[in-house]
C-alpha cells in the first residue's frame, strides 16, 4: 500500500508539473495572441488614418477640379462674348469705312479757295482703303 501510494504520489506530481508546464505554454500563447491583437487594432487605426487623409485629399481634389470646371465655363462664356464684341466692333468698323466714303465723296463736291473745282472720286471705297 505504502508503494502504491508512493508511485501514486509520483504520478501526481508528475502530472501536477506537466500541468503547470502546460499552464505555462498556454499563458505565453495568451500574451502572443495579446500581442498579435494589439498589432492588428494598431494596424487598423493606421488603416482608418490613412483612409481618412485619403478621403480628405479626394475632397480637397473634388473641390479644386469644381473651382477649375467653373473657371473653364467662365472662359468659355468670356471668350464667347469677345466674340461677339468682335464682330460688333468689325460690323461698326465697315460701317465707319462708308460712313467715311460717302462723307469723303459729299465733300469732296465743295470748291477750295486755292483749289480748282475736282470732281467726285468714281469708287469711294477704293480710295479710302488704299490709305
Amino acid at each position: 500500500l505504502a508503494q502504491r501510494s508512493a508511485a501514486a504520489a509520483r504520478e501526481i506530481k508528475y502530472l501536477i508539473g506537466d500541468s503547470v508546464d502546460k499552464v505555462r505554454e498556454g499563458s505565453t500563447l495568451v500574451e502572443q495572441a495579446g500581442a498579435t491583437m494589439q498589432d492588428v487594432v494598431a494596424s487598423v487605426r493606421r488603416v482608418t488614418d490613412i483612409m481618412a487623409e485619403i478621403t480628405a485629399a479626394s475632397m480637397e481634389q473634388s473641390t479644386g477640379i469644381a473651382q477649375v470646371s467653373r473657371n473653364v465655363l467662365e472662359m468659355d462664356q468670356t471668350t464667347q462674348e469677345n466674340a461677339a464684341l468682335v464682330e460688333e466692333a468689325a460690323a461698326a468698323a465697315a460701317a465707319m469705312q462708308d460712313q467715311a466714303a460717302q462723307l469723303a465723296h459729299a465733300v469732296s463736291i465743295f470748291k477750295l479757295a486755292d483749289e480748282a473745282p475736282r470732281l467726285a472720286p468714281s469708287s469711294p471705297r477704293k480710295q479710302l482703303t488704299a490709305r
